[in-house]
């Protein structure tokens, strides 16, 4: 059932919110008591989570991104989606080890925990190869989409402990980390070298969280959001934009269905949001067993 030639799963693939991973239905009363950390939620795909959380009966989502206008629009959504769901922002650059810990205090302040965090803050510059590349661009590529990513991790994975903890106690799960990968992690595309290479980066940096915390319940995954019509997604060369078909609402109600727990036995891998669920589940004994969705340096065919 896999490809070795695609290096992905050939799974039913979906481009919309479906009924198995709907906030407003099936998901329903998933998150209820839950809070919600999400950097990079002030539009696209972190605002339709934000909101997705919301939907699914969240008591809290915490949301920062570096535009505190567009945190108020998020904020106003969320409050829509649902009146019960309590919202707070705080603008931050995830580049800053400081300013990510104030927003994790203040929302531990204000909510009391972090059961699901979700690392979406990221960033795509203009494509080009490497030996006419910009050397800021391109190294604000890690700086965003791996140092940003492993702040929120580092300072949120301390009180996701003790929300795996607290919900085992109570036969649930918590515990969440989302780090938001791509497609391009798995593929050699020219003139991406410095967005391929992060994200390739953030698929090891999962399996190394869950080496490291996953006896501690932490249950982390680097996701494929789709090819969405972001403002970022833009930047690739024109004729790659017909590819962005993918409504920012799949990988919102993608990360809900993680979120759940119907996937922890896949903690530590790459999954991308296009996969039907039930198919994936269906494959859980194959993909365990053949230890699939890592990075691994392949030596026989």
């Amino acid at each position: 059932m896999t490809s070795i030639k695609t290096q992905f799963l050939n799974l039913k693939s979906h481009h919309l919110t479906y009924s198995g991973i709907d906030p407003e239905t099936t998901l329903k009363g998933s998150a209820l008591g839950k809070t919600i950390f999400i950097s990079g939620a002030s539009q696209g795909i972190g605002q339709a989570t934000a909101i997705a959380f919301a939907h699914a009966g969240a008591k809290a989502v915490y949301i920062v991104s570096r535009s505190e206008s567009e945190l108020i629009k998020t904020k106003a959504k969320v409050m829509e989606a649902n009146p019960e769901t309590q919202c707070s922002y705080m603008v931050c650059d995830v580049t800053y080890p400081e300013q990510v810990k104030a927003a994790v205090d203040d929302c531990i302040a204000q909510f009391g925990s972090i059961d699901v965090a979700d690392a979406n803050a990221g960033y795509l510059g203009k494509w080009s190869k490497i030996g006419e590349s910009d050397i800021d661009s391109w190294w604000k590529s890690w700086e965003v989409n791996v140092k940003g990513t492993y702040h929120v991790a580092r300072y949120c994975i301390p009180h996701l402990i003790e929300s795996a903890r607290k919900y085992s106690a109570k036969g649930g799960t918590g515990g969440h980390l989302i780090l938001i990968s791509s497609v391009g992690a798995q593929l050699l595309t020219p003139e991406a070298s410095d967005y391929q290479t992060s994200k390739h980066a953030i698929n090891r940096l999962c399996e190394f969280i869950n080496g490291d915390h996953g006896e501690d319940g932490i249950k982390s995954f680097a996701i494929h959001p789709g090819g969405v019509s972001t403002d970022l997604a833009k930047n690739m060369p024109e004729n790659m934009h017909p590819s962005l078909v993918d409504k920012p609402e799949l990988a919102a109600g993608f990360i809900v269905w993680l979120c759940s727990g119907q996937a922890d036995w896949a903690a530590g891998r790459y999954l991308s949001s296009n996969w039907d669920v039930k198919e994936l589940l269906a494959m859980k004994d194959e993909i365990l067993k053949d230890d699939l969705l890592v990075n691994r340096l392949r030596t026989k065919a």
